[in-house]
């Protein structure tokens, strides 16, 4: 299976006008930075750059959900 970065944009490609709007409030924009943080973080594992075991490879993943869940929601508040 090719590896693959999980942009914010590729992820709510139908909230890209929210998405711009709400990366000018800092919270938002914070969130976002550490999102993308992790999703850079476990590309590099995956792709063999970094070492992790599976257990925290795991949390990253489960890290990097619940943060896009947050995120999707502040989103869809938004585009209302």
């Amino acid at each position: 299976m090719p590896l693959e970065h999980h942009p914010l944009s590729r992820e709510f490609p139908e909230y890209q006008a929210a998405l711009r709007t709400l990366m000018q409030d800092a919270h938002f924009a914070h969130l976002a930075r550490e999102y993308q943080s992790l999703d850079a973080h476990i590309y590099e594992v995956e792709a063999g750059r970094q070492e992790v075991d599976d257990l925290t490879l795991q949390g990253l993943k489960l890290k990097r959900v619940t943060q896009k869940d947050v995120i999707a929601d502040l989103l869809k508040r938004a585009a209302q």
